[in-house]
């Protein structure tokens, strides 16, 4: 028979640790975890199994569908925003054919099981494109359907997914004479910049947040890449990895739609160095903005409206921008430096 279990791409990462983590926690561990790179301890021995192995892989997925009976998908794997601009295709093979061999895969299951198995997808802010710093500043907080023409490949790759999953999950093979009764149960956040105390910043376009902490816990100088007055929002890991879970566990007939928005808090560059200052008063923290990058983070929007993640799911953070410090950021990030 078959193992029912819950398949986590991207394991290695800073969501998907957090994931694992959490998910065990609740008392979930039948995770399938797969990555590129080796799942690190303590979360390998969470989960049932692990796996080394490529999203692009074909053969992989068709020989864990025959092992697994696969009930929720949680796709964490992506190549992000800064390394994306630096290998558009590879970042295109990475983000949109990889995600697609596993909504291929998540279609089989639910074929197989007779019912709609759940995709929970990672989308981002950077789906979205604001023409300039002024209509940004006017606009203020952002719907779904507001701006959506990235700049950025990464911001392309998650926009064109989400539509694939849309597809998947209510047109898929709509013309064929045997359409398929079940589809994927496709569910989809987009993130805002997450900052996490326990894993170091991998690539994203938002990291000079997470950035200017960690450098200043270690007691390294760090330089901004954005202006002290760049304004996005963020998130801290606790809630990023809650709002999967709380979306997940959502009755179907509540969900109206197929991609949501969520907040929490929405800092200046400025304010964030300020706040770190305040725990770290000797930390060296400058601003150089680098001219490609800081474009790419004015096209961000500075805040998102997330009425529908609110209204559908309960979508509620549990940390605003002191509390994240005062509860998270900094005694985690204390407890771990004084652990060696």
């Amino acid at each position: 028979m078959r193992k029912n279990i819950t398949l986590i791409t991207g394991a290695s990462g800073e969501i998907g640790q957090a994931l694992i983590t959490h998910l065990t926690e609740i008392g979930n561990s039948n995770i399938l975890a797969i990555d590129i790179r080796p799942v690190p301890e303590p979360q390998r021995s969470m989960c049932l199994n692990t796996v080394v192995g490529d999203i692009l892989d074909a053969d992989l997925f068709e020989r864990l569908s025959r092992e697994y009976e696969i009930e929720t998908i949680f796709h964490m794997a992506a190549l992000l925003s800064t390394r994306a601009e630096h290998s558009p295709e590879l970042a295109h093979r990475i983000n949109v054919d990889g995600t697609l061999n596993l909504l291929r895969l998540a279609m089989e299951q639910s074929r197989k099981q007779e019912r709609s198995v759940k995709f929970l997808f990672p989308s981002s802010i950077a789906v979205y494109g604001l023409p300039d710093v002024s209509t940004k500043e006017q606009t203020g907080k952002i719907k779904e359907e507001q701006f959506t023409n990235p700049i950025t490949m990464y911001g392309c790759n998650k926009l064109y997914c989400e539509n694939l999953g849309r597809y998947y999950a209510h047109f898929y093979r709509q013309l064929a004479a045997d359409p398929t009764p079940y589809s994927v149960d496709f569910r989809s956040i987009r993130f805002p910049g997450v900052i996490s105390a326990t894993t170091l910043p991998s690539g994203g376009t938002s990291d000079y947040a997470p950035e200017m902490l960690h450098h200043a816990a270690q007691g390294n100088p760090y330089a901004a890449f954005v202006r002290a007055d760049t304004r996005i929002p963020f998130i801290v890991m606790p809630d990023a990895v809650n709002a999967l879970l709380a979306l997940a566990s959502a009755p179907k007939a509540n969900l109206r739609h197929t991609v949501y928005n969520i907040g929490s808090f929405s800092p200046s560059a400025g304010e964030i160095r300020a706040l770190v200052m305040r725990y770290f008063p000797d930390a060296d923290i400058t601003f150089i903005p680098d001219d490609k990058r800081q474009r790419i983070v004015d096209s961000w929007p500075s805040d998102v409206d997330d009425a529908f993640a609110r209204q559908e799911w309960g979508w509620e953070p549990d940390y605003i921008l002191q509390r994240s410090f005062e509860e998270y950021l900094i005694p985690t990030i204390v407890m771990r430096s004084k652990d060696g």
